[in-house]
Formats: C-alpha cells, structure tokens, sequence
C-alpha cells in the first residue's frame, strides 16, 4: 500500500462523510478511486477532484432534467440532429451563433419563420434546451395554449399574476403562430404578455404566416401592427425556405397550392409613424 493510500478508518470515516452531504455518485465511484490511488495512477489532490467531478456531473445532470421538465419542451430536441443538409437555404452558422445565446442577454426575439414541417419547432426546442444547459430559465407553449390560458385567468381575475408567470422564465418560447386563428380579445391579452416582456425578456417565436398576415391571424390590424411594433424592434429574422422534412419520402404527393411562397412569410407591413395605436381593450367576458 501506498504511503498516501487511506487507512480503514479514515476511509470509512470518508464514507459517512459522503452520506451525511449527500454524495452518492462520489460515494459509489470512491472505492474505485482509492484503488487509483494506491495503485500510483493518480495523487490524493487529483482523487478528491475525481470525486467532486464525479458529483457535480449528477448534480447538473439533474439540475437539466427538471429544467427541461419545467420549461415544458416536450421530446429534447437539439441542433445536433437537425439536418441542416436538407434545408440549405438555412445559415448553420448563423444558428450556431444563437446557441451562444447572447439574444437572451440582450432580450431580444427571435422570429423563426418557414413552411410548416421545415424544423421551425425543432430549431425552437434545440435553442431552448442549449437556454437551459446554460443555467437560463425556459418556458415553451402553443400560441393556442399561451391564449388559452390568459383567457382563463382573465375569467378567473388573475391575469395579472398570470402574465407575471409567464415573464418569470428568461426565454419564453411561443410555437405555432398561425395554425389556428386567435379573436381579437385574445390577441389583446396576448399583446398584453408582450407588452409585458418587452425589453424585459427574450422570445423566441415560431409562424408559418407572414408578418403582412398578422392581422389576419390575430383578428385585429390594431393588435398586430401594436405586437410587430415590439417583437420586431429588437428582432433576428431567420427565414427557412424548402419543403417538409416530414413529407420528404411523399413530396410528390403535396399539391403545389399547399405550398407556402418562401417570399410571403417574409412581408413585413409598413409601419405607421410614431407609436402604433393602443390595442383595443379586451371584452370582459373575451375565452
């Protein structure tokens, strides 16, 4: 035995120590280390650090499980399995460039446009995930869903707590605007959770539908050119041009007047000078 190797005593003290602060992984790796010691393979120093890497490891493991559990991301997508390579008119670096998350620090938003099934929700998910690995704090939901539920609350007098929820998380993902119309009442309380998070928040948002549509989608021209006036200020503007990863083995089958013109997802309405008319208040009984 090695000068430096443990004694019985003291190592099983070492054990307990381990249990008492709740250190299971370094605990289960350190009879495996102390035999790395004795046999000369590494120093006491480089053993304790062997033994808190080993911790650390579970711990942030941990910590992302519940995170990503939290932030409701659903199936953990990353940008390691996009495939760029079926969509080529998608910058890689310039998504990679978003990973490094710098948007969240400056709350920017986000805008992830393109035809449905062209990775939009995936890129989305991807970023979300490399928020959450971060330390960042992440919430993703549906258009329909984030509407849904301030309506709810609206109902319920507890909007304001509501909107306060949702601009707790540094990213607040919004996916799917677009596949479903939203009343004007409800694109008014959404309106109200941007107001909210502007400047105070990052977004990331995801659409099939141009910014020219908006007012269709929203079912007020008032409450969308008030919504563009914030999201687009501090903006990145990714637009993905090509066809459906999903229906990639049955393109041939799509009709071409299903297929949505890259060139009208990126219309942006004329701005009108000065601030944009307030948003029409949202009926008191608005679902």
């Amino acid at each position: 035995m090695r000068d430096d190797a443990p004694a019985p005593a003291t190592l099983e003290r070492v054990r307990r120590h381990l249990v008492g602060l709740r250190m299971p992984r370094a605990l289960e790796v350190l009879d495996h280390v102390v035999r790395q010691v004795e046999r000369g393979e590494i120093g006491t120093l480089e053993a304790v650090d062997a033994l808190l890497a080993e911790e650390l490891t579970l711990r942030e493991g941990r910590r992302i499980k519940a995170a990503l559990q939290m932030a409701r991301l659903g199936v953990v997508k990353t940008l390691a399995s996009f495939d760029f390579s079926f969509q080529p008119s998608l910058d890689r670096n310039r998504i990679l460039a978003l990973a490094e998350l710098d948007f969240i620090r400056r709350h920017e938003v986000v805008h992830l446009l393109g035809p449905p099934g062209t990775g939009k929700s995936h890129l989305a998910v991807a970023l979300g995930v490399e928020a959450v690995r971060a330390g960042h704090s992440v919430y993703f939901a549906s258009l329909a869903d984030i509407v849904a539920s301030l309506a709810r609350a609206e109902r319920e007098g507890s909007l304001r707590e509501r909107i306060r929820f949702l601009c707790r998380a540094s990213l607040l993902i919004v996916d799917e605007i677009g596949y479903l119309p939203i009343t004007s009442g409800n694109g008014n309380l959404f309106f109200q959770l941007v107001n909210a998070r502007y400047e105070r928040g990052a977004m990331i948002l995801t659409s099939n539908r141009g910014f020219a549509e908006w007012g269709e989608v929203f079912g007020d021209p008032v409450v969308a050119t008030a919504l563009l006036d914030r999201l687009l200020h501090h903006a990145v503007v990714v637009q993905i041009e090509g066809s459906s990863y999903r229906l990639r083995q049955h393109v041939d089958l799509v009709p071409d007047a299903m297929r949505i013109p890259a060139a009208a997802l990126s219309q942006v309405p004329p701005r009108r000078r000065g601030r944009p008319p307030k948003a029409r208040p949202a009926e008191p009984n608005a679902t």
